[in-house]
């Protein structure tokens, strides 16, 4: 930890006056708002022996309206677009080609993730062994995988980012009022007509369009003062209600309006965004100060790990407290129930730091990438080597709570995205032939 106490205090202070300190300000807090929102509505039962548990929202329907603050994925996916136009901007004014930004780009998202691919299914097989109840190995595992839903989203946009990169600076802001209008056109036909695979688009086109506009926020397209801005939040805020309250949409921000993305949740993104792009300005001062800049850095540097491993805390936790009778199980719609959330998610956090102390280095470790020449070879490696981490972790992530083997996970699905992961690693640190041509620089 006191290394990254160090790298912290160094990257404070090596921060360019020009950074817009308000983007990373609005990654960790919507990492942690989903963080402490999956915690607190994670119901766990214990009886006759078997652990269990369930979503708390399917019971108390009057959190509904409170989804409306926790559902900040659409911030993740926008603060997403903003770096990642600001990186390739950079790349490609270097000389970078877009397989080259693929290959660096995902260098520090998949080395997190592939920690857990390796890390659970070698717990599974030791807790096999061990013979824990496959039942609960099961719904375990399954629990600990449920940010790679997220983790899926976000690779295969950051794989099409060069071509989406090009399309934005071709058309600008017209990109993602298209794929909006698209969202509402599919989403529409699957309510109204019953078209099943089209509103199934809407999974893609949702965020992709969310991503669009964090290009046009970083190309200063969004351009709004605070005061328009809140009459943007007014307006969505009316037009939610008119479409939940009032219309055919549920009020909770998840489950529905999310598998898949719905019009509801695209209105809600609108309103998000408006909502940031008015409170930016005074982040951005705020953000000057040492001690809140800081905090923002330190959360910013470990928010892939806390990210994955967050569900596996709250496995871990329930495994431990409950059993043992330390966590009461009052009822859901009780008082007690909502009094005993607090130590619950203390015990949640106090294992994720645990977590984070053990794994955060691997996030942490900043790689020096060699020059990747550019040729068919590297070309073909990388499209592959994509192909099949995301294969691996759509298989993990449509596989459901049930037992899949002792590997905890499907095992095609850890396979897959472990040879993937391999694949582009190799092309990602093939050195450049001596004689070789123009060789793309290292992205900034």
């Amino acid at each position: 930890m006191r290394g990254l106490a160090a790298l912290v205090r160094d990257l404070a202070v090596r921060t360019p006056e020009s950074r817009e300190r308000g983007v990373d300000l609005w990654r960790a807090l919507a990492i942690c708002l989903v963080v402490f929102g999956h915690w607190f509505v994670v119901a766990v039962t214990y009886q006759d022996g078997r652990l269990s548990g369930y979503n708390a929202l399917d019971v108390l329907r009057w959190l509904d309206p409170v989804t409306w603050l926790f559902q900040v994925m659409p911030i993740f996916f926008l603060v997403g677009g903003y770096a990642a136009g600001a990186s390739m901007a950079s790349h490609r004014a270097s000389g970078g080609d877009g397989v080259g930004w693929v290959l660096r780009r995902t260098d520090r998202l998949l080395r997190p993730a592939t920690a857990l691919f390796l890390v659970l299914p070698l717990v599974s097989v030791a807790a096999v062994a061990a013979g824990v109840n496959s039942q609960l190995l099961g719904h375990a595992a399954w629990l600990a995988s449920i940010p790679l839903w997220f983790l899926l989203a976000y690779l295969v946009l950051m794989l099409l980012t060069p071509w989406l990169h090009a399309l934005h600076r071709r058309a600008g802001l017209a990109v993602p009022v298209v794929m909006v209008v698209l969202v509402a056109i599919a989403d529409l036909l699957r309510r109204g007509l019953h078209v099943p695979v089209v509103g199934q688009s809407t999974y893609l086109l949702a965020w992709m369009a969310i991503y669009q506009l964090g290009f046009c926020w970083r190309d200063g397209l969004l351009r709004l003062t605070p005061g328009k801005a809140l009459a943007v939040v007014a307006g969505g805020l009316v037009a939610l209600v008119g479409l939940t309250v009032v219309g055919p949409y549920p009020v909770a921000m998840v489950g529905h309006n999310t598998a898949p993305p719905s019009l509801a949740l695209m209105t809600l993104a609108i309103t998000q965004i408006a909502l940031i792009l008015a409170l930016t300005p005074a982040a951005n001062r705020w953000l000057r100060r040492t001690g809140p800049w800081r905090a923002v850095v330190a959360v910013n540097a470990v928010i892939l790990t806390v990210f994955l491993w967050h569900m596996t805390a709250a496995a871990v936790a329930a495994a431990l407290l409950y059993p043992t009778g330390v966590l009461r199980q009052p009822p859901p719609q009780s008082t007690s129930w909502l009094l005993w959330r607090a130590p619950w998610i203390a015990a949640c956090v106090l294992v994720l730091v645990v977590l984070v102390a053990l794994f955060a280095r691997i996030e942490l470790r900043r790689t020096r990438l060699r020059s990747v020449e550019r040729d068919v070879r590297r070309d073909g490696a990388t499209v592959c080597g994509s192909v099949a981490v995301v294969a691996g972790l759509l298989l993990v992530a449509v596989a459901g709570p049930g037992y899949h083997g002792p590997t905890g996970l499907p095992w095609a699905g850890v396979l897959s995205y472990l040879c993937g992961a391999a694949v582009l690693r190799v092309a990602r640190n093939r050195p450049a032939r001596p004689d070789s041509g123009r060789s793309s620089p290292p992205a900034s």
